[in-house]
């Protein structure tokens, strides 16, 4: 058993930055002993690392890979993943954040606790990713908001996918879904991150404070989903020496917040087995109105996160106001008119949008 493995197992002390590089070397070079990569891989995932391996984690990936330049006054909303299924809320919180106003770039991934994760939805929604930091700019120039594709992450995580073979990253690599948020380099002025397990933020804020150049807010919830809930009593740590946010259930700087429940957040699939129905109804304000509110107080939070506003009661009603005046189906078509301009341009991708939803 390597020093690596032995820490991380007994947990006697932290793993440094140095021994994460020589594992991420020897990756790259083949030499990991048989079953090491998997037996690494299980170790992180059995249960969350001491805060300072995670940290050491993050750093030694991010000083592997090269720096974008800044992209001020931009938000990424992601989550953790995990928690009670509902439908794909922090895509369509920000799709309505970008139809106010917000610069967004959102990094994803495909389903690993749910059954479709936001680059699944985005394909069956005609809306194009960004392969490379040129490509997020010029979506960001264009529409402002980018989804950002597999491009972002650290090649040596897919290295390490291939090295568990047969075995994946869904069943055993939970870990690298936790912290995913930390490990896309986006060069974005702000991060919200939704954590659904509570016991979790106190490792994840130690990550987070390490991370340099954007403000990290790290979002939970006593009912375990990894966004902001309109009937749920919700915290924001929003960084070191800063105090918490609260969001209680009820009011919102006078904006009033329904009581609601976790069905009507519920994934729903027409008789394809398509998410896009639902989330289109969702986008134009037809639906549950804990949908609709918890949609708009995630909105609300990537424009006060970003700078685009400071009122949070104002924030949500302009993400009210894009919802039913159509600003954010609209956004949807533009995007998917952008798609089909640059890549099909005889086709037509996605499913129609106003025909969805009436």
């Amino acid at each position: 058993m390597t020093e690596l493995l032995h820490s991380l197992v007994a947990r006697t002390r932290p793993v440094t930055v140095q021994e994460w590089d020589g594992f991420w070397d020897r990756l790259r070079h083949k030499e990991l002993h048989p079953g090491e990569a998997l037996a690494t891989v299980s170790a992180l995932s059995t249960r969350m690392p001491q805060a300072q391996t995670a940290v050491a984690l993050v750093a030694s990936l991010d000083a592997r890979r090269e720096q974008p330049a800044s992209w001020p006054g931009t938000v990424n909303v992601v989550g953790t993943g995990g928690g009670p299924a509902t439908f794909n809320l922090t895509t369509a919180s920000v799709l309505v954040a970008a139809a106010t106003g917000v610069k967004v770039v959102k990094t994803g991934s495909r389903g690993y606790t749910s059954r479709f994760g936001s680059i699944d939805l985005l394909e069956r929604l005609g809306i194009p990713t960004a392969s490379s930091y040129a490509e997020c700019e010029d979506m960001l120039d264009a529409h402002g908001i980018a989804f950002a594709d597999g491009f972002v992450y650290p090649a040596e995580l897919s290295r390490l996918a291939r090295a568990i073979l047969p075995y994946g990253m869904k069943q055993v690599g939970r870990i690298f879904n936790v912290l995913g948020p930390f490990l896309a380099a986006v060069p974005v002025g702000a991060q919200l991150t939704g954590v659904s397990d509570a016991a979790l933020v106190p490792a994840l804020a130690e990550v987070a404070d390490s991370l340099s150049g954007r403000e990290v807010w790290l979002l939970h919830n006593n009912h375990g989903v990894d966004e902001l809930i309109g009937f749920a009593r919700n915290t924001i740590r929003t960084g070191a020496g800063s105090p918490d946010l609260t969001i209680e259930p009820g009011t919102l700087d006078g904006v009033c917040l329904h009581p609601g429940t976790l069905a009507e957040l519920g994934p729903n699939y027409d008789d394809a087995g398509s998410p896009v129905p639902q989330l289109l109804a969702l986008l134009g304000g037809d639906g549950p109105d804990a949908a609709v509110q918890s949609i708009c107080l995630n909105a609300a939070a990537a424009a006060v996160a970003s700078g685009t506003r400071t009122d949070w009661a104002e924030a949500f009603r302009v993400a009210q106001n894009a919802m039913h005046s159509g600003a954010a189906l609209e956004l949807v078509e533009r995007l998917r008119a952008f798609r089909r301009a640059r890549s099909h341009p005889a086709g037509n991708q996605g499913e129609p949008v106003m025909a969805r939803v009436g």
